[in-house]
C-alpha cells in the first residue's frame, strides 16, 4: 500500500502541526479547513496565527476546503466533532484507507471511543490512534516528541509509522488500540483534577499522589475494557498522564486550575476558554465506569467539581476520609 499523500482534517492547532509533522516527514500533505480564509492564510502567507500564533510553516504544506482522497487520513478534530467531521466525507473515500484518530475523548451520548465512531460513520476505513505526551506547538517547531500509534496488524502499523516518522516526531508501534484510546481519553479528566489542585492551592504532593492514584483507577478501568496494562506504561499512558497533569501549556490543566480557585464551569466555558476535552469527556468517563463496574472515585470528584455539586473543599475530604485500603 502506497503511503505517499496525506490528509489532515481540521486545521486547529494540533491538525496544523500534525499536517507541518508530515511534510518534515516527506510526505505530500494536504491541510483541510473549513474556512476559506484559513485556507488562502496558509496558502499564501504559511502561517495559521489563530491556532499557531508566530509559527512560519512549511511553504511545500497545501490547504483546502473540500477533502480529497490520500493514502492516509488523519482526523483532527474536538472529540465531540468527529462524527460531523465525518459525516462531510463519502464513507467509500475511506475504505481501505488508513485513518489516524487523534481526538482524546469519548463520545457524548454514546460512550464510543473515537475508533468506534469512526467505523460506525466508515465501516470499511481502517482506524489507528495517535496518542502521547505532545504539545501542538512542540510539534509545529520541530522539537523531539515521541508518541504512540496504535492499530491492528504489527507490519501495517510499523509501515505507518515509518511514513509519518522524522528526526522530530518518533511514533512507535502499538497494537492496544483499545487502551491508547481509553488512557488518552480519561487523562484529560485527571488533568483537570490535578490543575484544580494547584488552584486550590492544596501543594506539590497532593497532586503527585492524584496523578499516582489516578493511575491506578485508569488500569482498573482500561483493564475492564480489555486494555492490556502495558500499554499504561508506556507513552500514552504514564508518558501523556505526566505531562498533561503537571503541565499549565495544558488546556484540560489550566481549565482545572480555574476550577479550583473557584470559577465555575459555565463562567469558564462563557470566557472564552481554550477547549478542555475532559470537560465533555468526565461525564462519559463516569458513565463508563459505571457500565464496566469499576471504582472511579476521582472521576466522580470531578464530575462532581464541574457540576458544582460540590466545591473543592469538600470533594477533598471525602476522598481523603474514604474507608483505608491496601493500595493496588
Amino acid at each position: 500500500m502506497p503511503l505517499e499523500t496525506v490528509a489532515v482534517i481540521g486545521a486547529g492547532a494540533w491538525g496544523t502541526a500534525l499536517a507541518q509533522a508530515a511534510v518534515g516527514a516527506g510526505r505530500d500533505t494536504t491541510l483541510y479547513a473549513r474556512r476559506s480564509a484559513v485556507v488562502e492564510e496558509i496558502n499564501t502567507l504559511h502561517t495559521n496565527e489563530a491556532h499557531l500564533p508566530g509559527r512560519r510553516l512549511d511553504s511545500a504544506l497545501k490547504a483546502a476546503e473540500t477533502f480529497a482522497p490520500a493514502d492516509i487520513v488523519i482526523l483532527a478534530v474536538p472529540a465531540q466533532m468527529t462524527r460531523t467531521a465525518l459525516e462531510a466525507i463519502a464513507p467509500d473515500a475511506l475504505a481501505g484507507v488508513p485513518v489516524i484518530l487523534t481526538a482524546k475523548g469519548l463520545e457524548k451520548g454514546t460512550l464510543l471511543r473515537q475508533s468506534s465512531v469512526l467505523l460506525d460513520m466508515a465501516p470499511d476505513a481502517i482506524p489507528y490512534v495517535l496518542s502521547g505526551p505532545s504539545f501542538a506547538e512542540d510539534v509545529a517547531a520541530g522539537r523531539p516528541t515521541a508518541v504512540t500509534l496504535a492499530g491492528d496488524g504489527a507490519s501495517e502499523t510499523s509501515a505507518l509509522a515509518a511514513a509519518l516518522a522524522s528526526t522530530a516526531l518518533r511514533p512507535y508501534a502499538a497494537d492496544d488500540r483499545i487502551g491508547v484510546e481509553i488512557a488518552g481519553a480519561l487523562k484529560n479528566v485527571y488533568a483537570l483534577a490535578c490543575g484544580a489542585v494547584e488552584g486550590a492551592g492544596l501543594g506539590a504532593s497532593a497532586r503527585a499522589g492524584l496523578i499516582a492514584r489516578g493511575y491506578a483507577e485508569l488500569a482498573r478501568i482500561v483493564a475492564a475494557l480489555g486494555g492490556s496494562a502495558t500499554t499504561l506504561t508506556g507513552l500514552a499512558g504514564l508518558g501523556d498522564l505526566t505531562l498533561s497533569c503537571t503541565s499549565i501549556q495544558s488546556r484540560n490543566y489550566r481549565f482545572g486550575v480555574r476550577l479550583g480557585q473557584g470559577e465555575s464551569s459555565e463562567a469558564i466555558l462563557a470566557s472564552g476558554a481554550s477547549l478542555a476535552e475532559g470537560v465533555a469527556t468526565a461525564p462519559v468517563a463516569a458513565a463508563l465506569a459505571d457500565e464496566a463496574a469499576v471504582d472511579a472515585p476521582l472521576i466522580g470528584a470531578v464530575n462532581d467539581l464541574l457540576t458544582a455539586k460540590a466545591d473543592i473543599s469538600t470533594i477533598v475530604t471525602g476522598l481523603m476520609t474514604r474507608p483505608l485500603k491496601r493500595e493496588d
